[in-house]
């Protein structure tokens, strides 16, 4: 016979998996970075087919368990909602970095450091934010961690249309003019993506505080 602890403890695997999932998202976020900072001629993407590889697996992960587990830490749908919005993370980062490779040698005047610095933030609150569930979820200190996801959304957003005045006016080129403005566009919406996940956090701590 099973015991509610039993039970119970096997809810508080989602935790784990989502903590996991969080990390893979700043792993990629990471991995971004470095890439920008090397000056090779072709960007190796490894890094980024692992993170990606690993959150699909978490992700996959995730939804078995949530077939096989009769009892859940969190409510069934505030897990799947999360674990999509983590997943997106590392999808929309590697989509970046495929594209960047592609044209590396035409972008060296492009400087995307400000936004990936932006992004590695954003994935740093989520890893805090999903870690604070598993220890009772403190309004107070989710509160702070999503007001600080959402003044790294909107100083983004400030930085979009910055660096969109300064590619207009000196980009001449229309193709690579459209490929430069994918990219800046790629990367607002992968930290678009990590509020998207933010806010799901938030909502569960206001539901369960």
């Amino acid at each position: 016979m099973f015991s509610l602890q039993t039970i119970f403890g096997k809810g508080d695997k989602f935790y784990g998996l989502l903590e996991a999932s969080a990390e893979a998202a700043l792993l990629s976020a990471r991995a971004l970075g470095a890439m920008l900072a090397d000056e090779l001629e072709i960007p190796a993407l490894d890094k980024f087919r692992v993170a990606r590889k690993r959150e699909k697996d978490l992700f996959a992960q995730i939804n078995q368990e949530l077939v096989n587990t009769f009892v859940t830490a969190l409510e069934r749908e505030d897990i799947e909602a999360l674990a999509g919005a983590l997943y997106k993370i590392p999808k929309t980062v590697e989509k970046f970095a495929e594209r960047h490779a592609l044209f590396s040698d035409r972008l060296a005047d492009i400087d995307y450091s400000s936004q990936a610095a932006m992004l590695e933030r954003a994935c740093e609150v989520i890893v805090e934010m999903v870690g604070q569930l598993r220890g009772g979820m403190k309004l107070d200190v989710m509160h702070g961690l999503n007001e600080r996801m959402q003044s790294i959304e909107s100083e983004a957003d400030r930085l979009l249309l910055v660096l969109y005045g300064d590619l207009f006016s000196k980009q001449a080129d229309a193709a690579m003019l459209m490929v430069r403005k994918d990219l800046f566009e790629l990367l607002e919406k992968a930290i678009d993506r990590c509020r998207d996940a933010g806010n799901v956090v938030y909502q569960v701590a206001l539901k369960n505080s």
